[in-house]
């Protein structure tokens, strides 16, 4: 097999998966035969195109090849007959027609809203949607809801057996019902983006793909719902992260803290745009979670060093996000930040509560941050054990080698009695605020 059509599967697969997958729904309406048929055609791909030659249009190749799999799985059944006979002529039981009242004029996010469906919990509708349309492994998922993948997957047999059972149609909503999906179409998209800005797994630090793609998305989310601020608050957010994107990485490939970043490297314009559309959404006087992350973005963003970051704002933009936003992540983050505000001291008696609750127990980001404030408060023996703990639940290989390189760094300190020059670096790992 050529490295040629692997690379085309794996574009294809990055950029088509959602749509092919919408279509065989669309057209059966079943979400676990278009998504088994789905990755059928993209394994036959793999052989066809080898023998054959990768086809001019490989997305149609794809949902040519799924639907046809998907119809030869409804012929197999003799209790979906009705459903055979409606694709055989071509028409749909649930169909998603092409014209609506949506006023959503791109297919990928019409997609979105349309799986977003308020019948179904908040979590489950974004987790159906990161795993039909965005093609996320349910592992990922589930890192990002911070349950065990075997609990995301069960949600997800749930929520597809619930639209199954209750005969959710499987369409568009009207422009005057966009709003009751906005926070589960923004979750999805933000999630999206966090997957993309830092991979969960594998080799690479950031998948521009998913990034840019979520960026899009958002901002024709922003366009087409103004009065929505909190929309306008996440595109500001992504702008204000993804500005950095050019200074995460070393040539390499491994990840460089905020910071070790050269922030001559970062996108200017970019910062530019994200702090014009944060202010433009707080002048709506409704403030919400994504606003205050783009708060913190900004000041991040706009300020001229990292000594010259102003860590008691963002401690505080923190506290008022955790009033609006319980969560035991941004818990850490306001934890990071107060040691940073305030000395590693109060930043560690809040990591500690925060792990003693159990919670982050298998978050690497949870123990790298624990790992650093012992660090600096000259702490190393117990410094080591925390970055073993981060190092056993990192998945990205670009995370295990940071966190390696952190290991052997106390490891060399301690045989070679030189902890105070070590323990007096005030970073804190892998922070990404």
């Amino acid at each position: 097999m050529s490295t040629s059509v692997e690379a085309a599967v794996a574009a294809s697969f990055r950029q088509e998966w959602g749509r092919i997958v919408a279509a065989v729904i669309s057209a059966t309406g079943e979400w676990d035969l278009a998504e088994d048929c789905t990755q059928e055609a993209f394994a036959l791909a793999l052989t066809v195109w080898s023998r054959d030659g990768i086809p001019d249009r490989p997305g149609a190749w794809l949902t040519t090849t799924a639907r046809n799999r998907a119809i030869d799985g409804l012929r197999r059944r003799a209790n979906e007959a009705s459903k055979f006979e409606a694709m055989a002529v071509g028409t749909s039981p649930q169909p998603t027609s092409a014209s609506d009242d949506s006023g959503i004029s791109d297919d990928r996010l019409r997609l979105i809203f349309t799986c977003c469906h308020p019948a179904l919990a908040l979590e489950a509708r974004v987790a159906l949607t990161l795993r039909t349309l965005a093609g996320l492994s349910t592992a990922a998922i589930a890192r990002a809801w911070l349950v065990p993948e075997a609990t995301m997957a069960k949600r997800l047999v749930r929520a597809k057996s619930k639209i199954r059972h209750a005969g959710i149609r499987y369409r568009v909503p009207p422009a005057e019902l966009l709003s009751e999906r906005l926070g589960g179409v923004l979750a999805v998209l933000y999630l999206m983006f966090n997957e993309g800005y830092s991979a969960s797994a594998g080799s690479e630090v950031v998948r521009h793909e998913l990034c840019d793609e979520a960026i899009r998305l958002v901002a024709m989310v922003s366009e087409l719902m103004p009065d929505q601020p909190e929309a306008a608050g996440l595109h500001a957010l992504m702008l204000l992260h993804h500005s950095r994107r050019d200074a995460r990485v070393d040539s390499n490939g491994d990840a460089i803290t905020l910071e070790d970043q050269d922030r001559s490297r970062w996108n200017r314009p970019e910062i530019e745009q994200g702090v014009a559309v944060l202010e433009a959404a707080l002048d709506h006087g409704s403030v919400g979670p994504y606003q205050l992350q783009a708060a913190i973005a900004a000041c991040h963003a706009t300020a001229p060093s990292w000594s010259a970051t102003d860590w008691t704002y963002i401690a505080g933009v923190y506290g008022r996000l955790v009033e609006l936003l319980p969560s035991p992540i941004v818990e850490l983050n306001r934890a990071v930040a107060i040691a940073h505000a305030d000395g590693p001291g109060p930043g560690l008696a809040l990591v500690d509560r925060l792990r003693a609750g159990g919670q982050l127990g298998e978050y690497h980001l949870m123990h790298a941050a624990r790992a650093d404030l012992l660090r600096r408060l000259h702490r190393l023996p117990e410094a080591v054990v925390a970055f073993r703990q981060a190092l056993g639940c990192a998945t990205n290989d670009t995370d295990r080698r940071h966190l390696s390189r952190q290991l052997e760094e106390i490891r060399d300190a301690i045989v070679g009695g030189d902890e105070e020059r070590l323990t007096d670096r005030r970073n804190l790992s892998k922070s990404r605020s």
